[in-house]
């Protein structure tokens, strides 16, 4: 039964593995922008230039057809620490010549990474090239020790992260587009939780990412969390040093995907949300669903945390979106 091989994929990747000798591909990309980026905000542009990369071959799976391989590459973006400046990715690429449709794949705010991992697996087994992307600040990216994270009280912070994020993001779909197992018109990205909102900004910014996946997400931050339970001790304080909603508005709504849902009709969208998700609001995948164009949207009677009975499900039409024409 399918459902019974989506549960065993994750298993299997951590299993079966062929003993191979490890190579690294050592090479160069360039970024040329698709468009003239009049679309785009000054902070999301990029103008052409070349990338290094290393790609290190680290397993196969030769039960399900999958190869893994480590990426790693500069970010566009200089940021005073480090380790954040290297992007780390896991590229997951089926057996075979191709060309492959691929998709990014963007992991929720403090797991353990394996649920973007088994998403990757799956879609690779599946003929399609996943690529496990580390956003800003998030495991290897972040200095041993350290507490920096991509969200924090520190919008200033959060902003910067999340812009460079989307910023990684556009050259990782150079990367892919680059590659000759990759069929460059058939790129997307996708991600649940935090990783739903850096997959519509990223798609709304990058015209190489045709299609978008959002899983548990949606957009309108400052309205959709004012009076949330997780978030009203931040209001409260914000009210206490004299800030506003208007104010608030204006730090956040460069990085809220609901600003460029516009940029979103001209990609093909599906929305995965639960019905009574207690961490996202459910009015939050409406009003991004109502902005970008009325596309597709799938609701399950579910919350953030349970929606996980629903993986097989979700994973299926994620598959579908992405590898159909």
């Amino acid at each position: 039964m399918r459902w019974l091989a989506i549960l065993c994929c994750g298993l299997l990747a951590g299993i079966v593995q062929a003993a191979t000798p490890v190579s690294i591909e050592q090479g160069s990309f360039r970024f040329v922008p698709l468009d003239d980026q009049k679309d785009t905000p000054a902070r999301y542009r990029l103008s052409e230039r070349d990338f290094t990369f290393e790609l290190e071959h680290k397993n196969d799976l030769p039960a399900i057809g999958v190869s893994v391989y480590r990426l790693r590459f500069p970010s566009p973006v200089v940021s005073e620490t480090p380790e954040n400046n290297t992007v780390h990715a896991e590229y997951y690429r089926p057996m075979g010549k191709g060309p492959f449709p691929a998709v990014i794949v963007l992991d929720i705010t403090g797991g353990n990474q394996m649920l973007s991992r088994h998403i990757a697996t799956y879609l690779a087994q599946e003929g399609v090239a996943g690529l496990f992307v580390q956003m800003a600040y998030y495991g290897p990216r972040r200095p041993p020790g350290s507490k920096l994270r991509l969200m924090s009280p520190n919008i200033s912070h959060t902003v910067a992260a999340v812009t460079q994020t989307v910023l990684d993001m556009r050259v990782a779909a150079a990367w892919l587009a680059s590659r000759p197992e990759v069929d460059a018109d058939r790129l997307g990205i996708t991600g649940t939780s935090l990783g739903s909102f850096i997959s519509a900004l990223s798609g709304a910014m990058e015209p190489r990412l045709r299609k978008v996946c959002v899983l548990l997400g949606g957009g309108g931050f400052v309205d959709g969390y004012t009076n949330h339970p997780l978030v009203r001790p931040y209001a409260t304080l914000w009210s206490a040093l004299g800030g506003n909603l208007n104010g608030l508005r204006k730090l956040i709504n460069p990085v809220d995907p609901l600003t460029y849902a516009e940029n979103l009709k001209k990609r093909k969208l599906l929305i995965l949300a639960a019905s009574q998700d207690e961490i996202v609001p459910p009015s939050m995948a409406r009003w991004l669903w109502e902005s970008s164009g009325k596309q597709q949207i799938h609701w399950y009677n579910a919350g953030h945390y349970t929606a996980v009975l629903y993986l097989a499900d979700a994973l299926e039409r994620v598959l579908h979106h992405f590898k159909n024409p």
